[in-house]
C-alpha cells in the first residue's frame, strides 16, 4: 500500500522504545504489530509535551492519512488466496464475456493485464497482495478482477484454515 500510495515513506525496524507496538510484540504476546504514523517518536520537540497542539494538524494531511488507512483496511479485509479452476493454459476469456466486461474505457489494457496476472498466480499459494506486488498493479484493481473471475467460475477462494 505504501509503495503504491505515491507518498514518500520509510519502514523502520522494530525498536523496543517508543510506542505501544513494543507491548504487543513482547515475548509473552509476540503479535505482528506495527505502527503507521506521519512523524516518528522524537521527530519534533513538542511531541508529548504541553507545547503539542492542534496547530500542527492540517486537514489535507488528515485526509491523506485516512486514505492510507482505508487502503490498509481494504487489503486486510480482502486479501484472499484463490485457486485457478482452469489452470492448464489461459481460458477463453472472450466467450465468458470477460474482455467485453472490462472494455470500453481507457484502462482496458491495464485491466486485461491484471486479469492475466490473477489467472497466472492464483495457484493457492499467492494472495491477492502477492499478485498486486508482483504485477505492480494497485491492489484494488487486482481485487476487482479476482471478484469478476470468481463470478465467472474461473477462480475459487482457497480455504486458509489449514
Amino acid at each position: 500500500m505504501l509503495k503504491q500510495s505515491g507518498y514518500p515513506y520509510v519502514v523502520e525496524d522494530f525498536f523496543p522504545y517508543g510506542y505501544d507496538e513494543r507491548q504487543y510484540c513482547s515475548p509473552g504476546f509476540d503479535l505482528p504489530v506495527g505502527c503507521l504514523m506521519r512523524a516518528p517518536h522524537g521527530s519534533f520537540p513538542e511531541y508529548h509535551t504541553s507545547a503539542d497542539n492542534l496547530d500542527f494538524v492540517q486537514a489535507e494531511c488528515l485526509e491523506e492519512s485516512l486514505r492510507c488507512y482505508l487502503s490498509v483496511l481494504q487489503v486486510l479485509e480482502h486479501n484472499y488466496t484463490y485457486l485457478n479452476l482452469n489452470p492448464k493454459c489461459e481460458p477463453q476469456l472472450g466467450k465468458r464475456g470477460l474482455y467485453q466486461a472490462i472494455g470500453g474505457d481507457s484502462e482496458t489494457a491495464n485491466k486485461q493485464l491484471a486479469m492475466l496476472w490473477v489467472l497466472n498466480l492464483s495457484d493457492g499459494r499467492h494472495s491477492l497482495l502477492d499478485i498486486a506486488e508482483r504485477a505492480r498493479v494497485p491492489f484494488k484493481l487486482i481485487m476487482t478482477i479476482a471478484k469478476m473471475l470468481k463470478q465467472k467460475g474461473l477462480l475459487e477462494e482457497k480455504d486458509n484454515s489449514d
